[in-house]
């Protein structure tokens, strides 16, 4: 029997995907939750094979989830499932830790199928995400510039940035303006909406 974890903040979504895998004689789903922030302690709780957590979810992403889940619970087996078919959120799961990414359009036999074959100690990738990765390549932000745009992108000033990053409002706006020419955007907004749109936020 193949248990398994999900995390999806939509009740409608995390219900349908159990419904979905409960119907499969070798599946079980021991527990859900709704957010990144209860993944680990119901990880831990119910002991997992598989983790199917969702990207977007409020609080810690799934991302983050992931990441946490896999240090503290290598052998659980993780699956990023989103709606989100973006290029950087593949590589981010993969350093994450996740050993398959699934969108969620995707046909129910297809998710039962990376389900098992994850459980199996394979990886499993959208194909046509996998291709698109590989055509848009890594990430161009550095770490810094990663984090100085996620702060921009609520609209806040410089300094409102430069103070919620413990940064001079010069560093801000450097880390900016390389931001904005690393994603060929014309404006601060504008970097935001295509890092995000490519995954790298």
């Amino acid at each position: 029997m193949i248990r398994v974890l999900l995390a999806d903040d939509q009740a409608m979504v995390r219900g349908a995907l159990a419904t979905v895998l409960g119907l499969e004689a070798d599946i079980e789903v021991v527990a859900q939750v709704g957010s990144g922030e209860e993944v680990l302690a119901a990880a831990k709780e119910s002991s997992p094979d598989v983790a199917l957590l969702d990207v977007q979810m409020p609080g810690k992403d799934g991302l983050s989830a992931a990441a946490e889940l896999h240090a503290a619970l290598p052998a659980c087996r993780i699956i990023v499932c989103t709606t989100f078919g973006r290029p950087g959120y593949l590589a981010r799961a993969m350093a994450a830790g996740a050993a398959g990414f699934v969108v969620k359009d995707s046909p129910p036999e297809q998710l039962v199928d990376a389900v098992r074959r994850v459980s199996n100690g394979l990886r499993v990738v959208d194909p046509a995400l996998a291709a698109e990765s590989l055509a848009t390549g890594p990430s161009p932000l550095t770490g810094r510039e990663h984090d100085v745009l996620r702060a921009a992108s609520d609209g806040g000033t410089v300094a409102d940035i430069a103070r919620r990053l413990f940064l001079s409002e010069g560093t801000v706006r450097n880390h900016l303006s390389a931001a904005i020419g690393k994603t060929g955007a014309r404006t601060r907004a504008e970097a935001v909406r295509l890092a995000e749109e490519n995954g790298w936020l």
